[in-house]
């Protein structure tokens, strides 16, 4: 690996609550760290280059849980 990134708890809660309320994509929490992390390391890079994330978990565990809750 080249690096690692802090990505805190909430960071992750709101990214994951934005990617299902504006894309209907239901991510995990890790998943969610995960793609912050990239979003951050895209912007550091620059234009025309390009960031891989992968989404280990999917957010099926959160239904039952206010990760979801849109109104």
């Amino acid at each position: 690996y080249d690096g690692v990134r802090r990505v805190s708890s909430e960071e992750a809660f709101e990214l994951a609550r934005a990617i299902g309320g504006a894309e209907g994509f239901l991510v995990g929490i890790s998943s969610a760290a995960a793609i912050y992390a990239a979003i951050e390391v895209a912007k550091e890079l620059g234009s025309g280059k390009k960031v891989l994330a992968l989404a280990p978990d999917n957010g099926e565990r959160y239904l039952s849980t206010t990760l979801y809750e849109f109104e």
